[in-house]
């Protein structure tokens, strides 16, 4: 019976019919290597059918050797891969298989190779050095910001973080010392040279976009549901505190507030829970690949959602399958920053909170799409039956009011109603004096607003 062969291609399966393209398996096993390993099958190709056929190989005296030798005496590090032959379908196949590299990146006859889905290309040198970063732990965040120096740096900017440090996790800091010994006990700052980290600058530099271009975060809100016309877009700049801070404000307005009266309750909902967009935000922000340079990290908010994008696929040894159960950090120097002010925990808890966030608010569970050169975080939202995410229990009580005044909330919340004292007295004939006093008691508890004086005052909802 012989084994079982895969079905089709995949980032870690590859199909050869046979071994007189020896260059290009070499490609393909370095590619392999630099990603997380996988296995070549040699004798298997799919008919003019788009069938998978398999045709065998012929297996001399000294192939495997042979074969073997080209592999390791091409690669550099060296590649030493598991080589056997199998029967499948009554035909030899011959099965290559690799690990994935722990010294990273691997080239083949000098040159670097990256698996894309099912497909081996030439890795470009921006992806050679921030493989090489790391696979040596050199991490974006310590590397020395290039022209900095410590003038750049906001010397009230290091002390509010330190004061919320302290407060956030009760750690005794000293936000008086000089602001250099706290980068220094931040591990932020060169000792030799004096020269502040990216993460440093990224924290509290004066104008970090002069230094570090590709850390502002896009905003944009679109006009129906696809890229089209903008109805508000922003260019946001700053430290990561302040940026993330600025994203959920461009969200928050440029998303809904429902509201309506459920029996003797007034009850409102966000479009979105604001929190599972803030956790997508701040972990884009923490995660992403700053050796990226040229791209950003971009909030879309469309009719029916918002995607949140940043550059660079997963991390490591991460996929869409095991992110909620597997721990990587590309960033370990911002992370480490970020969690001092509770902005990040530790408890890789990010997607489970998205999801559980979402499906409380009545909404789908978040979709995670990880292109390897982006990953996008995409909320559904909930269209035009936003109103449906109210449940009845849920509101404020108002119970006390008279049933005029219920039924002018009512009006005023659920159809957007406007009353003039006029226009309250004629639809509930009562006097002026009670017509001001019921609608003085809505404005008074606050839920409702005034506009106007004197005959143009006029009484509507707060959202």
């Amino acid at each position: 019976m012989g084994i079982r062969i895969p079905k089709d291609e995949s980032e870690t399966v590859e199909f050869k019919p046979s071994l007189s393209d020896s260059d290009r398996i070499v490609e393909v096993l370095v590619s392999l290597a630099n990603l997380k390993g996988g296995t070549v099958y040699v004798g298997v190709r799919r008919d003019k059918n788009g069938r998978l056929k398999t045709f065998g190989v012929d297996i001399g005296r000294d192939t495997i050797e042979r074969l073997v030798g080209k592999i390791t005496d091409n690669t550099e590090p060296v590649i030493y891969p598991h080589v056997k032959v199998e029967s499948a379908s009554g035909k030899k196949v011959l099965i290559i298989q690799v690990g994935a590299g722990s010294a990273k990146p691997y080239t083949g006859f000098g040159r670097a190779f990256k698996r894309v889905g099912k497909v081996t290309k030439k890795m470009n040198r921006d992806e050679f050095e921030r493989l090489l970063r790391e696979s040596r732990h050199i991490y974006y965040g310590a590397l020395q910001c290039e022209g900095a120096g410590i003038k750049n740096i906001d010397e009230s900017k290091v002390s509010g973080y330190l004061k919320n440090y302290k407060q956030s996790r009760g750690i005794p800091v000293d936000p008086g010392l000089p602001v250099h010994e706290n980068l220094r006990k931040l591990r932020v700052i060169d000792e030799t040279t004096g020269i502040p980290s990216n993460a440093a600058i990224m924290l509290f530099g004066t104008d970090p976009q002069s230094f570090l271009p590709h850390t502002q975060i896009r905003c944009a809100r679109f006009k129906g549901k696809g890229k089209g016309d903008f109805i508000d877009m922003q260019d946001l700049f700053g430290t990561l505190p302040e940026m993330i801070e600025s994203a959920m404000q461009f969200v928050s307005r440029n998303t809904r507030v429902a509201a309506k009266v459920v029996e003797t309750q007034r009850a409102e909902i966000t479009e979105y829970p604001m929190p599972a967009i803030r956790e997508a935000i701040v972990n884009a922000v923490c995660h992403r690949d700053y050796s990226i340079g040229g791209d950003d990290i971009r909030v879309a908010i469309f009719n029916d959602r918002i995607e949140v994008q940043s550059p660079g696929g997963l991390p490591g040894h991460l996929t869409l399958k095991n992110i909620e159960k597997e721990h990587y950090l590309r960033n370990p120097y911002i992370a480490q920053l970020l969690f001092n002010i509770k902005y990040v925990e530790r408890w890789n808890t990010g997607i489970r909170k998205m999801r559980d966030m979402m499906k409380g608010h009545g909404l789908e569970e978040p979709v995670f799409e990880d292109s390897k050169v982006s990953f996008k975080v995409i909320f559904r939202g909930p269209g035009e039956n936003i109103l449906d995410l109210i449940p009845k229990e849920k509101g404020r009580d108002i119970s006390h009011l008279n049933q005029r005044q219920l039924k002018a909330l009512e009006l005023m919340v659920n159809e957007e109603r406007v009353f003039s004292n006029q226009s309250y007295r004629n639809m509930f004939n009562v006097s002026a004096n009670t017509a001001l006093r019921d609608l003085v008691q809505l404005v008074d508890e606050g839920l409702i607003s005034t506009s106007g004086k004197g005959r143009a005052q006029r009484y509507g909802v707060i959202l």
